[in-house]
């Protein structure tokens, strides 16, 4: 599943520099992540980078887009096809 940022988000901008898949931008008035974009890190990282920067624990998991790890890969695949 993709990830989102809740309402608890401070705009602090650490999230969007980290993500990967250049999935973070600034909304109005928070960031919002694209679910298009959005891999949840996988296959770069173990962990969600943007998660892991929040000082706010805004970014979450967005149960209403639940995805395996396999179709995850396959995204970021599909985004990065120079480094298949």
């Amino acid at each position: 599943m993709s990830f989102i940022i809740s309402e608890d988000c401070t705009a602090c901008d650490l999230c969007r520099e980290e993500c990967p898949n250049d999935a973070i931008s600034e909304g109005d008035p928070i960031y919002i992540i694209n679910p298009d974009r959005c891999t949840e890190c996988v296959p770069v990282y173990d962990t969600q980078q943007c998660a892991d920067v929040c000082p706010a624990d805004a970014c979450v998991p967005d149960a209403d887009r639940p995805e395996n790890h396999e179709a995850l890969e396959s995204k970021y695949k599909e985004l990065h096809p120079e480094e298949v």
